[in-house]
């Protein structure tokens, strides 16, 4: 199995490629405004003579799914997403999907529904996709079991960054439950939706924990006053960087 981040451009999500035996999958895709760059990175990266056949979306973020119509022509694959977003995408919906706030507009695509425990082969390995409602109410992890490797996407933007729940559908409990299925899942390696990959399961383990603290304590918050020393995120933004958190 050949597993390549694509660090995202600008505002977009990494792109993540997974290869086994000829066949691939592509898991996010970013925003539609890089999409013919991001093309140009797959096929330099696709290892030869592998198809990609499934884009897999974590949500329907624009930053996650913009370019996924684009891509899906171009490599004639088929999007697969949670079935709670396949209404918006087909519709292109700029509100829930977050690309009104980029001044864009949402592609209309195309996608299949998918529901928890869903699972693609590839190769010889198979993927399944989790739901991890909380950024989004569509939102997925998808898991190899077999190298205990997980694409979080904006579940976990990064070490240092934690989910917005502020946007549409999101749900702060259900973002910490989320995190808590992650804990129990005992990962090796954890591909964040915007930081560096993590590594190790004691390390991933002391990451997911301390995301989940910081749900729980906002959670038991009385009032927004304790959220006034955040620096307010950009409109583009998906994750937030507040102060002292831990």
């Amino acid at each position: 199995m050949q597993v390549i981040r694509l660090p995202g451009i600008h505002h977009d999500a990494n792109s993540v490629l997974i290869c086994d035996s000829g066949d691939g999958v592509l898991v996010d895709c970013g925003t539609s405004w890089y999409q013919l760059l991001v093309e140009e990175r797959i096929r330099g990266q696709l290892p030869k003579n592998s198809e990609i056949s499934n884009i897999l979306l974590t949500s329907r973020r624009f930053n996650h799914c913009g370019a996924s119509s684009y891509i899906s022509s171009a490599f004639d694959a088929e999007v697969l997403i949670h079935k709670s977003a396949v209404n918006c995408l087909s519709g292109g919906d700029h509100f829930s999907t977050w690309a009104s706030r980029f001044n864009s507009d949402m592609p209309s695509t195309n996608a299949t529904g998918i529901i928890d425990e869903h699972k693609i082969e590839i190769g010889k390995i198979s993927i399944e996709g989790i739901h991890l409602p909380g950024h989004s109410i569509d939102s997925m992890g998808f898991f190899v079991e077999s190298h205990d490797l997980l694409v979080s996407g904006s579940t976990i933007p990064s070490e240092k960054h934690v989910s917005r729940w502020d946007l549409p559908t999101g749900c702060l409990p259900d973002l910490a439950d989320s995190i808590e299925l992650l804990i129990d899942l005992d990962l090796n390696i954890l591909i964040t939706g915007f930081g560096e990959q993590i590594k190790g399961k004691n390390k991933i383990k002391s990451v997911l924990e301390k995301h989940r603290d910081f749900f729980d304590k906002c959670i038991d918050f009385e009032n927004n006053e304790r959220f006034a020393d955040w620096e307010k995120p950009a409109q583009t933004v998906t994750f937030l960087t507040p102060k002292n958190w831990d």
